[in-house]
């Protein structure tokens, strides 16, 4: 079954991916970092969500999140394009089309957990 990307039932499927996915827990054992992502010019306006990584549990969740550790920013096609695989996270943050506030070594520290968040959910079933 496919999900609308970015909406809630992406996020939903997002987490129990996860929550699934013993290889990625194992991955991320030790990880502590939250997000929260601004996507910008989507279909349905501006959206914000929140991807919380702890102690080998994961959770996506709709809206802002006070604290996070960085905000990322960036619009709908690059972000569909980094969903999708077509283009490396660290390409287009080098480009300017990706934008991070806060605490990027926390993001760079945990580059690992951030790559096996991305393998883990690769062959989701997502609707563009």
């Amino acid at each position: 079954m496919s999900v609308k990307f970015l909406s809630e039932d992406w996020l939903n499927a997002s987490s129990e991916t996860l929550a699934a996915d013993s290889d990625y827990q194992s991955a991320t054992a030790t990880t502590d970092l939250t997000l929260m992502f601004v996507v910008t010019d989507t279909p349905d306006g501006d959206v914000e969500y929140n991807v919380t990584m702890a102690n080998g549990s994961t959770a996506f969740a709709p809206g802002a999140l006070e604290g996070a550790d960085a905000t990322i920013r960036n619009n709908y096609e690059t972000a569909m394009a980094i969903s999708k695989g077509d283009l490396n996270t660290q390409a287009a943050f080098i480009s300017g089309k990706l934008k991070v506030e806060g605490n990027l070594a926390k993001i760079m520290m945990n580059q690992s957990a951030l790559t096996a968040l991305a393998d883990a959910l690769k062959d989701m079933e997502i609707e563009y």
